[in-house]
């Protein structure tokens, strides 16, 4: 291994499994579309395979930094923003085994099983740090910080169909519980504090995902479109309307691993969108969830391309 090989290793974040959770909700919403639609395109399959290369390869240079610079590692664990981005690893791990469901019901179960497992670690690990930090301020606070949370919410849209009913309504009172928690805290960071700097800005969209999958979780462990479904659906669609009124503030951003943050939240409020069309079978509906699909797909597509550039010209797994 080269010296500049070594440290790009050295400067490889956590961060990266993000990629992760936008590829398999893409993987998710478009085959949610496929069955809303009764289309037999198997687009969702090819991106499905494509999402679990990621992860392994992901896994697999981050398990060699492990080992080679545990440090580092053990650095990012105690960095106040770093550290929202492990359960990036487990709610990977949930997301692969809800898109495995179609195909294989038992793959599925084993990749939940691990997932879950590893999720209620890292949402243990993470609490207990930010109760008795000794270095943590308000600035600090930012949306990345509901990503331990929101793997929760994730925990019920398979766990229902693997069976495990009580175990997915745990998860689901852990994250609906902190996720309004830590809104208030967010909210009161944002209005009363410095603004968030510029390679956080594309988090903000992370404030879609707890509503939007906790819509369609909610559904899987009610079964209806009751008060509550419809009060998660429409704050999560005035918040992706609100976010989508700042795009010309976010095209002004440089490129960071953060924009991967623009995806796993579009793609929650696209497969609520999705459900909601099948639901009640409205044409506005129906003409949301295509148009969000469409956005989805063309954001995807755009930030493959945009990392590869930046892998190419060498501008990100640098020192900081």
């Amino acid at each position: 291994m080269t010296q500049t090989d070594t440290s790009r290793l050295q400067n490889f974040p956590i961060s990266w499994f993000a990629m992760v959770m936008g590829l398999a909700g893409l993987t998710i919403a478009l085959h949610r579309a496929e069955t809303v639609f009764e289309l037999s395109l198997g687009v969702s399959s090819v991106t499905l395979v494509l999402t679990i290369a990621v992860f392994i390869t992901l896994a697999l240079i981050y398990a060699l930094k492990a080992f080679r610079h545990p440090d580092l590692v053990k650095a990012e664990f105690s960095h106040p923003i770093k550290l929202n981005f492990f359960p990036t690893i487990s709610i990977g791990l949930i997301l692969i085994s809800t898109a495995l469901l179609p195909h294989q019901k038992d793959i599925s179960f084993v990749v939940w099983a691990i997932g879950t497992a590893l999720h209620l670690g890292f949402t243990l690990y993470v609490l207990l740090a930010w109760i008795h930090h000794t270095h943590f301020e308000i600035n600090h606070m930012n949306p990345a910080w509901f990503i331990p949370i929101v793997g929760n919410i994730l925990v019920p849209i398979a766990g229902t169909q693997h069976g495990f009913t009580e175990l997915s309504w745990f998860f689901f009172s852990i994250g609906v519980v902190f996720w309004l928690v830590l809104l208030t805290i967010i909210f009161n960071r944002m209005f009363f504090h410095h603004p968030l700097p510029g390679k956080l800005l594309p988090t903000l969209f992370i404030l879609i995902a707890p509503p939007g999958v906790g819509f369609v979780s909610w559904l899987q462990l009610n079964g209806e479109l009751d008060a509550f479904a419809r009060i998660l659906y429409y704050s999560a669609l005035f918040l992706t309307l609100m976010l989508f009124t700042q795009v010309p503030r976010f095209l002004k951003i440089p490129f960071f691993l953060s924009w991967w943050a623009y995806s796993f939240p579009m793609a929650a409020i696209t497969i609520a969108t999705l459900s909601m069309y099948e639901l009640l079978e409205l044409a506005f509906f129906k003409g949301l969830g295509v148009l969000l699909l469409v956005l989805l797909i063309v954001l995807i597509a755009g930030l493959l391309v945009r990392t590869a550039v930046a892998i190419r010209r060498q501008e990100i797994c640098v020192e900081e």
